[in-house]
């Protein structure tokens, strides 16, 4: 009986189809890049790494804060064309050229996550793309 039950969920789990991949690209963002901003395999959407540069200048603003919240809004750009938000995020992975601005990107951070945050990874690193101070990657479940 428990080789029965167990070759029943075999082909269960054989026979069903493999999720689809959808690509995520907002309309803001420029065609042609050598990534996908968000890919998305079933319920799961993942955010590739966002840095705080103006999508139409290049330019990083002046200010970190700034430079944060700008790179949420990115995120939440990839977010609201797949039809997630910030509430649906799972994990979050956060990387800082200066790690003594943690504090900074905390303050910013607990604005676009206020409650149930997803889990987090906080690390520092040598240098990012460009003038980038902080890169950030997602990953939603609905």
């Amino acid at each position: 009986m428990k080789k029965l039950l167990a070759f029943s969920i075999l082909l269960l789990v054989a026979a069903s189809p493999a999720a689809e991949k959808r690509i995520i690209y907002p309309s803001e963002f420029r065609p042609n890049m050598p990534f996908s901003p968000g890919v998305q395999v079933g319920d799961t959407l993942y955010c590739a790494g966002q840095t705080g540069s103006d999508l139409k200048t290049g330019q990083y603003p002046e200010s970190f804060e700034d430079e944060v919240h700008q790179t949420f809004r990115r995120i939440g750009m990839i977010l609201k064309a797949a039809g997630y938000d910030f509430s649906d995020a799972v994990d979050a992975k956060v990387y800082l050229t200066d790690i003594s601005l943690f504090s900074q990107m905390n303050s910013v951070y607990t604005q676009y996550f206020t409650e149930d945050r997803p889990a987090r990874t906080t690390v520092a690193v040598a240098s990012l793309v460009g003038k980038a101070r902080i890169e950030i990657t997602v990953t939603a479940r609905k």
